[in-house]
């Protein structure tokens, strides 16, 4: 229809056909009424009438033109309020077409069609913020980018070309067998490229960086997190052990050899009846004076090391955590270098290794279990960095207690709970990126008679994906703070940094299970198709809560600590020192809990990011100083510490996990202040904003408890969340592309 008074019948032609079915009614009422026009001729009727045979349907295409046309019609003169109004647009006002309004009208009324009703449906769908909202980046990715790499991006661009590359395509290998093989050779190729060896001294062929170490694990895990375990085991903590508890002759003798994968090794601490308790393990080194030798034995079944990575295959060498005996005294645990297989990959006499076959994911690692018959190693096998075996047979330690010397030991391998929590991070960026770009394509409902609207415009959908997305670039930056600390720490900070590890290895872990969970169900049945990548995602990582420390455990940890600092601040849990503590956050609480303050809801105070920082801090300080405090009723009333402590255990978690959120805004609030270009720090802070307030609302129960907020206000934070949902939409997909995630790593879904 192309003359200008012929498209004075699109509407009517739209909304008759709108449904894909034009009755027999329908049809004699507009054949008789097109028939009757005088002021058509026989040629337009003819074609007017080919658009209404029931027989011969106008196509999709013809309908979606029509309603673009009235849509168009309607944002370009918003008074109207008629069907006929819009026919007289659409005929460019007509003069002839304006003297027909009574004819126009009672054909309406003949169709049945309801002229108030349809203008408002037509509006609604022409301004359907629902329908509009959409992807429109309000910043520079690469900048984002910059922000995020920061001075590894040279590394971490190395990698990302890397396993961009041919040799290391993804693909779903069911076979164990294969895919084990395949892992062993993606590491083969990554130790040429001097990636394995980056954390080792120079003089020992290493690059002597554990910075670029850290984000070459992180990035790595962007690919198959079975490599980023294997690689994991052989070059961090199987290279680790020789380099943190070994001495000058065991960094010579394996250090190169580790670096370039011709030594495949092991960390076997792990046993069957002792996992997280590593004081409580039962492989034995008794010391043999007359021949200057150790012998490694299991004692038992249960006494074997299980779950050892590089173990079923591939393991030549393991670093063996066991009791040092001497002359029949137990020294503790330590560590000791002890061959398990020849050159040749043959099991060597005495050692007896099973595979633990098919596991719920990481499937390309090897894990084996481990058993010592009597087997025999010189005295120089001793990694005996903090204690050692002299030449009369004695035991001798820079660190004369016991406690202190085997927390140091331990102390040394916390770059495993750095490295862990980047990996998971580095998951959850994957999965996000794949569930938001997925959603922000995928079209499912709309309002009634329109369009379908991208799922990521619905409100809930945003809730499910942005808020997570809000709290992986909060972890983001606090575990660069984590590694940051570690890689400068000092003799006083290492209980400390310990802690943090531990707990931020905990809540990044958390935070990745759940992610991922969340990412799947928002992908639909795509989601659950291994191709798309986020089936492997969840397996892989799931075993990540566990490993380095089963997570429950690691917050105790943490919470102990945070006890042990509030004695160093308050002196011993005694009545004096609670109450010094309690009046130090007392005095900020007055200005906090005034019957103003619980009450505030303007959007100025509750994006406040001092607002924000302060409720975390006082959560914090109130369940430290409470748990204190009923510890030391506790034991005051005669129970044992160590039962005390036991009927508080919930309190410690809730103590840890208020302990790490503080930290994290603290640094996500931190990393923003250095940002330097206004639009990435406008959405950056919009993301901070968004994890602050859906962390409040999260612990919203405890807030209203404390009397600290008022219901009003909690619930005008919940509003809060919603809106800052909708306003980061528009930039979700940018978001997750400045995560410059390689493209070969993301499934076939996006």
């Amino acid at each position: 229809m192309t003359t200008t008074k012929l498209q004075t019948f699109i509407p009517l032609f739209y909304i008759v056909w709108s449904d894909d079915l034009l009755t027999e009614k329908e049809f004699v009422t507009l054949q008789g009424f097109i028939d009757s026009q005088d002021w058509l001729s026989p040629d337009e009727k003819q074609l007017l009438l080919s658009k209404i045979s029931i027989s011969n349907p106008p196509s999709r295409q013809d309908i979606a033109d029509w309603k673009s046309k009235i849509e168009q019609t309607i944002q370009q003169n918003p008074a109207i309020k008629s069907i006929f109004e819009i026919a007289v647009a659409l005929s460019e006002k007509d003069a002839s077409i304006q003297k027909l309004e009574t004819s126009f009208v009672k054909l309406e009324n003949d169709l049945g069609i309801l002229g108030e009703e349809a203008i408002s449906n037509f509006k609604t769908k022409a301004k359907t913020f629902t329908v509009t909202h959409q992807t429109e980046a309000s910043f520079d990715i690469q900048k984002i980018t910059d922000v995020l790499d920061g001075n590894q991006a040279p590394i971490i661009n190395k990698v990302k070309s890397i396993i961009s590359g041919p040799e290391f395509k993804l693909e779903t290998i069911t076979n164990v067998e294969a895919y084990r093989q395949k892992v062993y050779d993606w590491c083969k190729i990554l130790a040429k490229e001097n990636l394995g060896n980056m954390a080792y001294p120079k003089q020992y062929g290493g690059g002597e960086n554990p910075s670029d170490y850290f984000a070459i694990m992180e990035t790595l895990s962007y690919h198959d997190l079975s490599l980023v375990i294997k690689f994991g085991v052989q070059f961090g903590l199987w290279g680790t052990s020789v380099m943190s508890l070994g001495t000058e002759k065991h960094y010579i003798k394996y250090l190169k050899g580790i670096g370039t994968l011709k030594i495949p090794g092991c960390f076997a601490m792990t046993e069957t009846h002792h996992g997280s308790n590593v004081k409580g393990l039962e492989t034995t080194a008794t010391y043999n004076r007359e021949n200057q030798t150790f012998t490694i034995h299991t004692p038992h079944e249960k006494a074997q090391k299980e779950y050892i990575g590089n173990a079923a295959l591939h393991g030549q060498m393991a670093t063996v955590f066991a009791k040092l005996i001497i002359a029949g005294h137990d020294y503790g645990v330590n560590a000791f270098i002890v061959p398990l297989r020849d050159e040749n990959g043959t099991v060597l006499k005495g050692i007896t290794i099973g595979d633990c076959g098919h596991k719920m994911g990481l499937n390309g690692v090897d894990n084996g279990t481990i058993r010592f018959d009597n087997v025999n190693i010189p005295k120089e096998n001793m990694l005996d960095r903090f204690a050692s075996v002299n030449d009369k047979g004695e035991f001798e330690s820079p660190i004369p207690s016991d406690n202190r010397r085997f927390f140091t030991m331990l102390g040394t391998l916390v770059g495993g709970r750095i490295g862990i929590p980047r990996s998971a991070l580095a998951a959850a960026k994957t999965g996000l990126t794949i569930a938001i770009k997925y959603s922000d394509q995928r079209k499912q409902f709309g309002p009634e008679e329109g369009s379908e609207v991208p799922i990521l415009n619905y409100r809930m959908h945003q809730r499910r994906l942005l808020i997570p997305l809000a709290k992986t670039y909060a972890v983001h930056f606090a575990l660069q703070y984590l590694t940051k600390r570690f890689l400068n720490k000092t003799e006083a900070e290492m209980q400390e940094i310990e802690a943090l590890a531990a707990g931020l290895k905990s809540y990044s872990t958390w935070s990745t299970t759940a992610i991922l969970q969340e990412c799947r169900e928002a992908c639909g049945g795509k989601g659950y198709l291994s191709e798309n990548r986020i089936d492997a995602l969840k397996n892989d990582t799931e075993i990540y809560t566990t490993f380095e420390g089963d997570n429950t455990v690691l917050m105790q940890l943490v919470a102990k600590n945070r006890l042990s600092e509030f004695r160093k601040s308050f002196g011993e849990m005694g009545s004096f020192g609670i109450i010094n503590y309690v009046y130090e956050n007392a005095k900020s609480a007055v200005a906090q809990k005034n019957p103003i303050a619980i009450r505030k809801t303007d959007e100025v105070h509750l994006l406040d990011s001092e607002f924000h920082l302060q409720a975390f801090e006082h959560r914090e300080k109130t369940i430290l100083a409470s748990a204190a405090k009923r510890i030391k009723k506790l034991i005051d009333s005669g129970m044992d510490a160590y039962d005390a402590f036991n009927v508080v255990q919930h309190q410690m978690i809730d103590m840890a996990q208020a302990y790490l959120e503080r930290v994290v805004l603290e640094q996500f609030q931190m990393a923003i202040a250095s940002v330097e270009d206004k639009n990435s720090r406008t959405i950056l802070t919009k993301l901070c904003q968004l994890y602050a307030l859906s962390q409040i609302e999260k612990n919203k129960a405890w807030y209203l408890e404390d009397n600290y907020m008022e219901a009003i206000k909690t619930k005008a934070i919940r509003t809060i969340v919603n809106q800052l949902c909708w306003d980061i939409r528009p930039d979700a997909v940018a978001l997750v592309n400045a995560f410059a995630i390689p493209d070969s790593c993301l499934g076939e879904l996006v």
